[in-house]
C-alpha cells in the first residue's frame, strides 16, 4: 500500500448550532487541511499519483469553500453545519469526485481549525 499526504489551507467563516455559546457566534478560522490518498499499485510512471494532479485537484475544492460564509453552502444544510469534521468530510467527497484513477482512493482528511484541535474524517473505502 502506497500513501500520498498533502497540505493546504483555507479561511472561511461558519456559525455553529448546538454546540456551545461561543461557537454559536458568527466566527472565522484559517483551517489548515492535510490529505491522505492511497493505492496499491504504482502507475507507469513509478508513481501512485502525480503530486501537481493531486494539488490542483485540491486547489480546485478549496477554491469552492476560501474566504466564503460555509452555512450558506448547499452542502452544509440544516442536518449537516459546518463543523471540522462535516468540513473533513466535504473536502474528502469533492476530492475523490474529481481523482480519476480508480486505483487511487482518498483515505482520510484532517481539517484543523486551530493549532491544537482538528477533526479527521476517515473514508469508507469499499473495494
Amino acid at each position: 500500500m502506497f500513501e500520498l499526504k498533502v497540505i493546504t489551507d483555507f479561511a472561511a467563516a461558519h456559525q455553529l448550532r448546538m454546540v456551545g455559546e461561543k461557537c454559536e457566534n458568527l466566527h472565522g478560522h484559517n483551517w489548515k487541511v492535510e490529505v491522505y490518498v492511497t493505492g496499491e499499485k504504482l502507475d507507469e510512471a513509478g508513481v501512485l499519483m502525480d503530486f501537481g494532479i493531486l494539488k490542483k485537484h485540491l486547489a480546485e475544492v478549496m477554491d469552492t469553500i476560501d474566504h466564503k460564509f460555509l452555512n450558506e453552502l448547499p452542502f452544509f444544510s440544516e442536518n449537516r453545519q459546518p463543523s471540522s469534521e462535516n468540513i473533513a468530510c466535504y473536502i474528502a467527497d469533492k476530492l475523490q469526485a474529481r481523482i480519476q484513477s480508480p486505483s487511487v482512493r482518498v483515505d482520510r482528511v484532517s481539517a484543523w481549525e486551530s493549532n491544537n484541535a482538528c477533526a479527521t474524517y476517515i473514508c469508507k473505502n469499499e473495494k
